[in-house]
């Protein structure tokens, strides 16, 4: 039994992931606006899971997953994003339409953060 208060390892290497995800997502959003694009929604929550950010630029409403590691030691952070958060993706985009009229371009990008860099894959993946 732990002293009251005291965090697990496992608590605290949570902790220190979302700390991570969050600062990532921050970089991600300040670099879409700095290249034009309008934020929509940052961490919009469906029944479907949740978009980290939804942009608009043009006529493109992009859906994007942010992956942010600190190293590449399991790989780099784009990988992570599988067949079943793809899928989550396409079906938040359509729940994201059902009450809004749009005449638009949909897209699903991925932003890898690690470290100091920052890649954008736009259409990382398309719906199927």
């Amino acid at each position: 039994m732990g002293i009251k208060g005291s965090k697990t390892p496992s608590q605290l290497k949570n902790a220190a992931d979302r700390r991570t995800g969050r600062s990532g997502e921050n970089r991600a959003a300040r670099y879409l606006k700095r290249h034009g694009y309008r934020i929509l929604e940052r961490n919009w929550r469906n029944p479907f899971g949740e978009v980290d950010i939804i942009a608009a630029k043009g006529d493109v409403v992009a859906f994007v997953e942010v992956k942010a590691r600190l190293t590449d030691a399991f790989g780099a952070p784009g990988e992570a994003v599988g067949r079943r958060r793809r899928e989550r993706h396409v079906n938040a985009a359509r729940c994201y339409f059902a009450d809004r009229e749009m005449d638009c371009v949909v897209r699903f990008d991925v932003i890898e953060v690690q470290g100091r860099q920052l890649n954008h894959i736009e259409s990382a993946f398309e719906e199927h």
